[in-house]
């Protein structure tokens, strides 16, 4: 049996519907690979994945990358925090925030920032429920790591995360490109 085609897909992504559309038109195994934002591009590189549901950005270079969809971001505040009464927020409301993942977002807020050890979203949801802090993810993060004791609220000013279908340019196989077809909505009897 032919060795099943890798797709790795980063925290968030949902890559359910379209293994469903190869399994349903394709005989070769698909294995799904769930991974972090810090190992997609590496995973790729070195040849793990062949291709990767990946949060960009991403070094282009030796890379297909086909956009997808972007993610609004969301703030994740302990459920009584003020922002709570809002339907969204600006970076400005939160310019006096502890982030707990201060590096993650690519923002700065005004006030100093307590040096975190380095975590996944998972714990970064984990430590704002505690009252510590705020985290800022896409919205699709936030609702896989959703509590009871937190709340969100999309930030209207934060650029919006995309996700995209990334692959080696040398790894441009026929299964790659099949499934790329299905990513983009070909039908079974479409052609490139």
């Amino acid at each position: 049996m032919a060795a099943p085609l890798r797709v790795g897909f980063v925290t968030g992504a949902t890559p359910d519907k379209w293994a469903r559309a190869w399994r349903e038109r394709r005989r070769e195994p698909l294995e799904l690979v769930p991974v972090v934002e810090e190992d997609q591009e590496p995973l790729l590189r070195d040849g793990s994945l062949d291709l990767c549901l990946v949060r960009l950005p991403v070094g282009r270079d030796g890379l297909h990358v086909v956009r997808l969809y972007d993610e609004v971001p969301v703030v994740v505040v302990p459920k009584d925090h003020f922002v709570t009464a809002a339907p969204e927020v600006s970076l400005d409301d939160l310019a006096d925030e502890q982030l707990v993942r201060p590096h993650a977002s690519g923002w700065t807020p005004r006030v100093d920032q307590l040096e975190w050890p380095a975590m996944s979203e998972r714990e970064a949801v984990e430590v704002v429920a505690s009252g510590s802090g705020v985290a800022l993810v896409p919205m699709s993060v936030a609702r896989l790591y959703h509590r009871k004791d937190v709340a969100t609220r999309p930030v209207t000013d934060l650029e919006p995360s995309t996700v995209a279908l990334a692959w080696l340019v040398e790894r441009d196989a026929e299964d790659t490109q099949a499934f790329v077809g299905v990513v983009k909505g070909r039908t079974a009897n479409s052609s490139r």
